[in-house]
């Protein structure tokens, strides 16, 4: 396997970043959507910045990037991740090596708190973020449904040691 480098995901990216996208939705345990939203739909609802993916030489293999989690002021430096790997590249620490850079790209853009829903059934995604520093707050039972399916979601955050005091 090629040497797994990260950086900024850039415009080229996007047919890449959008199959791994459909291949975790594909999955049933990664997120609520049921398919990948359009370009403009996608870029419009994440911050301009911390905007990352790996790389497997030249190959988009994981990317990582962040919403908004309100529109108040008081939460700027509050966003919701999210993450994903190319299944083929799943259980070789690249989740883990890309979602320890995110959150160093976040604290460095002025982030103190990244959050995140995950499905309890996705435990490898809960492994990588508790082994990133983040903690689970709870878990909200039956919080939406998902094909026709009531579905449960673990929340995790991860609050800076050197952003926002």
């Amino acid at each position: 396997m090629a040497e797994i480098t990260i950086g900024a995901m850039l415009p080229g990216d996007w047919p890449t970043v959008r199959r791994i996208y459909a291949e975790g939705i594909a999955t049933g345990n990664a997120t609520f959507e049921t398919e990948p939203p359009a370009w403009e739909t996608w870029n419009r609802n994440h911050h301009a910045g911390c905007r990352l993916v790996a790389r497997a030489g030249d190959e988009v293999v994981a990317w990582a990037a962040l919403s908004p989690a309100s529109g108040r002021a008081c939460y700027a430096g509050v966003a919701e991740h999210s993450i994903y790997v190319d299944a083929r590249q799943r259980g070789r620490g690249i989740g883990k090596l890309l979602l320890t850079e995110f959150v160093a790209e976040s604290e460095a853009a002025g982030f103190w708190t990244l959050q995140s829903s995950i499905f309890p059934e996705n435990q490898a995604s809960i492994a990588i973020h508790l082994a990133c520093g983040f903690r689970v707050l709870g878990r909200r039972k039956r919080v939406a449904m998902l094909n026709g399916e009531w579905r449960d979601t673990v929340m995790v955050e991860r609050r800076s040691a050197v952003v926002g005091g």
